[in-house]
Parts: structure tokens; C-alpha cells; sequence
């Protein structure tokens, strides 16, 4: 058995409330599905001219229909052991939740309105502070080893009953030996060995998604002038934020002017992150993309968010333009990573080389 020591464990982990590694993925998953919905829903609507299901006195709203969705990710969620079902339910919940936080002005309003005026500067608000509930969640603090203990013995869950393919194989002996010698990682790791191989599984649509917009992007950020364009792209989407959302408060929205003082803030703060990840990007690209994702994060919770509040729905194309922009810099990002990896791997082979030479 293994005897190791880990670090002092947290509350969460002492009420028995580990962390998944894999959290992060299926709440993106989620909010993804959750602004998919909510824009695809209103787009569809408006083409269609509204049509309302139901007839005389009944009207069948989609709220119900995104309930429906929502209680149906929970049978999921509830009903089935390992990390199989929670893509799937991610999803889902994310299109359920979508479909009933659309409506969220005929709660607000005393006359049902659905076409209240604030209604995109709400749900977009409602996406934002979930958004930073799951930072806080799982960007903050990273993971204890025995988080990935237990994500390694989630995996062994669903191995011991439909086997393992050989991604799901490696991903569980990664977690393995991501949570180090920690108490119980032996036993984890002979659990895992005795897992049968099996070529079934089901696919994780949110894995898939987002393989296939890394590889896109892939492509794309090899190219010299990536972080000029980035920076470039990013202060056109600042600038055409401020520039509706001020042409939007003159001519008469019902916005208070601390909205406006925030759409300037976030503005001149996004913009001016940008512009330094592209002076230092040359000498350090790491710390470059690094701030231009900064960039990125306070434009999506900062200024988009007042500039939904004074343009409502037309400011939908400024948030495509950040999601792309974030897309791009993270797929470098994960490059660099991946780089700094391999280095390190090779300088560890080469020192063990070393060592194996001189005890010869």
C-alpha cells in the first residue's frame, strides 16, 4: 500500500466533495449550450415571426420545454455511475437552461414581456456570474492529488463495467499519476490495470467540439502575425462595443451613466492589456498570450457586458468575435504548454542519461 503524504486537504475534500478534473470542460460544455440556445432560439423566433405553440386560451411556452430539458439531465446525471453521463448531461442542462433563461423577461415584468429591453444584458449578466462561479470553483486553487485519485477511480467505474478504449486507458493513467503517491493510488492503479480493453464508447460530444476547434485554430497561430492581428481584432471589437453602446445611450436607451462608465473602463482596460501582451510577446510569447487572453476575459465579463445592456441583441457579434479570439489564444496557449512539456521530458531523459553514465 502506498504510504505517501499529500497536502492538507480542504473541507470540500474532508465533507467528501472532491473535485472532477474534468469540471472545467463540462461547465464550459454547459454555458456553451446555454448562449447557443438562447441566440439560436432568438434567431429562429425572429425568422419564423414568433409563432406560438398551443391555440385559444393555452400557450405552450419554451420555458417549459427547457424545464423539460433540464429535469431530463438530471435523470441523467442521477442515474448513472462514472464520468460517462456528465458530457451528455452538460449539454443537455445547457440547452434546457437556455430555453428557460430566454424567457426571463416575462418574470421580470409585471405585463409577461418577452421582449423586455435589458433581456440580453440579463441573461448575458446570469451566464457572466456563473462564469465566475466556476473559476472560483476551479480555476483558483489547483487540484489536490487525491482530486486526481478520484477522478482516476471515476474512470476505473466506468472501465470495470464497458472496459477501456486506449484514449480512455491513458486518460486515467494520467490522472493516476497526476495524483502521485498519495494513500490509495496503488490500489487505483491495480484497478485500472485489471480494466479489459474495449473499443465501445460513447461519444463525449463536448471532447469532440472542442478537439476540433483546437485543431482548427491549430493551423492558424503558427503564423507570424497572429498576435498582431489578435490585438488588432480585439480593439476593433472594443472599439465597435463603445461605439454602439454610445450611439445606442444618445439616442435615448434607458441606461444609467455608470453603464457607461463601465463599457469605457472595461474598454480602455481590455485595450490597453492587449497592446502590452503584443510589446513583451516577442521576448516571452508565453507571457504575451498570457495577457492577451486577459484581454480577451475582461472584454467577455467586463465590457460586454454593459455593451449588452445599451445594444441589446446586435451586440451578439462582438461576443462571436471575442469567443474566436479566445479560441485562437488558447489554442497557442496550449501549444506553448505542450512545448515546455517536451522540453522538460527530454531534459529529464537527458539527465538521466547522464546519471546512468556516470554510475558506469
Amino acid at each position: 500500500m502506498s504510504t505517501g503524504t499529500a497536502p492538507a486537504r480542504s473541507p470540500l475534500l474532508r465533507w467528501g466533495l472532491p473535485r472532477d478534473p474534468a469540471a472545467s470542460s463540462h461547465l464550459a460544455g454547459f454555458l456553451v449550450a446555454t448562449m447557443t440556445t438562447v441566440i439560436l432560439t432568438r434567431g429562429l423566433l425572429a425568422a419564423t415571426g414568433f409563432p406560438q405553440l398551443g391555440g385559444g386560451a393555452l400557450h405552450v411556452a419554451h420555458v417549459l420545454w427547457g424545464g423539460l430539458l433540464m429535469a431530463l439531465s438530471l435523470v441523467v446525471l442521477l442515474s448513472f455511475a462514472g464520468p460517462v453521463a456528465r458530457p451528455l448531461g452538460a449539454v443537455v442542462g445547457g440547452v434546457g437552461f437556455g430555453l428557460f433563461i430566454d424567457e426571463i423577461g416575462k418574470f421580470v415584468t409585471a405585463d409577461n414581456d418577452y421582449f423586455y429591453e435589458p433581456t440580453a444584458f440579463l441573461v448575458y449578466l446570469v451566464v457572466v456570474v456563473l462564469l465566475l462561479l466556476a473559476e472560483a470553483l476551479h480555476g483558483r486553487r489547483p487540484h489536490h492529488p487525491v482530486e486526481y485519485l478520484a477522478g482516476a477511480a471515476d474512470q476505473a467505474v466506468a472501465g470495470l463495467a464497458g472496459g477501456f478504449t486506449p484514449r480512455a486507458r491513458a486518460q486515467a493513467q494520467e490522472l493516476l499519476a497526476a495524483a502521485g503517491d498519495v494513500r490509495g493510488a496503488a490500489e487505483v492503479g491495480a484497478v485500472l490495470r485489471a480494466v479489459d480493453d474495449d473499443a465501445a464508447e460513447v461519444p463525449n460530444i463536448i471532447d469532440i467540439v472542442s478537439a476540433a476547434v483546437v485543431r482548427a485554430t491549430a493551423r492558424i497561430v503558427t503564423a507570424r502575425w497572429v498576435p498582431l492581428a489578435t490585438v488588432a481584432v480585439l480593439v476593433l471589437i472594443t472599439l465597435g462595443g463603445v461605439v454602439r453602446g454610445l450611439g445606442a445611450w444618445i439616442a435615448g436607451t434607458d441606461a444609467a451613466w455608470w453603464v457607461v462608465a463601465g463599457l469605457l473602463s472595461g474598454a480602455l482596460a481590455s485595450t490597453g492589456t492587449a497592446v502590452a501582451g503584443l510589446v513583451v510577446v516577442r521576448a516571452d510569447r508565453l507571457r504575451g498570450y498570457l495577457l492577451f487572453r486577459r484581454a480577451v476575459v475582461i472584454s467577455l465579463l467586463v465590457t460586454q457586458v454593459f455593451v449588452f445592456r445599451l445594444d441589446e441583441w446586435s451586440a451578439v457579434f462582438g461576443l462571436l468575435l471575442d469567443l474566436a479570439v479566445l479560441g485562437l489564444v488558447t489554442a497557442e496557449l496550449d501549444q506553448i504548454h505542450q512545448a515546455q512539456a517536451r522540453a522538460r521530458r527530454v531534459r529529464g531523459e537527458a539527465r538521466a542519461g547522464e546519471s546512468s553514465s556516470a554510475v558506469v
